[in-house]
């Protein structure tokens, strides 16, 4: 089969993802209170709640406590932890970061080491920085940034990119 003929031809985006939780509502909290994400469903009888990223109908993320795909009747004490990336834009990322920080999380860099730097990944070229969820689900802030990518430089810190990429006088 060509490319042109796979389902790739016409995806165009992340529309959904889920997280399994252990407490709906303590996840609730942080994703509605501490990242303010907007609550666009809650289904009690089923334990989920959904939240729009982005504004309504661009994308959204579920939150399970007994999520229907986990099979064993796992009540939400064995959480597989998950990882997935909130996009930013670059002129947000340092806010973004900030108001995560004022809440007390702490922020690390690609490394794991406890920075409010992000690392930026040449190859791309984009800035990143992981904190936790309450389950111990990874998250991330990623902001593509302007100009050429260099996946020479493989992953450095957003102040290393900044110096490599001044203007030569």
């Amino acid at each position: 089969m060509s490319k042109s003929q796979s389902a790739a031809a016409f995806i165009t985006g992340l529309f959904e993802t889920h997280l399994q939780v252990a407490s709906l509502e303590r996840s609730m909290d942080f994703y509605g209170e501490v990242l303010g994400l907007e609550l666009g469903l809650k289904e009690e009888a089923r334990r989920v709640a959904i939240y729009w990223i982005g504004g309504k109908t661009k994308s959204a993320l579920g939150l399970w406590e007994n999520p229907p795909w986990v099979s064993g009747g796992n009540t939400g004490h064995q959480i597989v932890t998950q990882h997935f990336a909130f996009e930013v834009e670059r002129a947000d990322l340092g806010r973004a970061v900030a108001g995560i920080k004022k809440c007390g999380i702490e922020l690390r860099n690609f490394f794991g080491e406890t920075t409010d730097v992000p690392s930026v990944f040449g190859w791309v070229p984009a800035a990143s920085i992981y904190f936790n969820d309450p389950d111990g689900h990874l998250l991330e802030l990623i902001a593509k940034l302007p100009g050429k990518a260099k996946p020479e430089i493989g992953i450095v810190s957003l102040d290393e990119w900044n110096r490599l990429n001044q203007p030569q006088d």
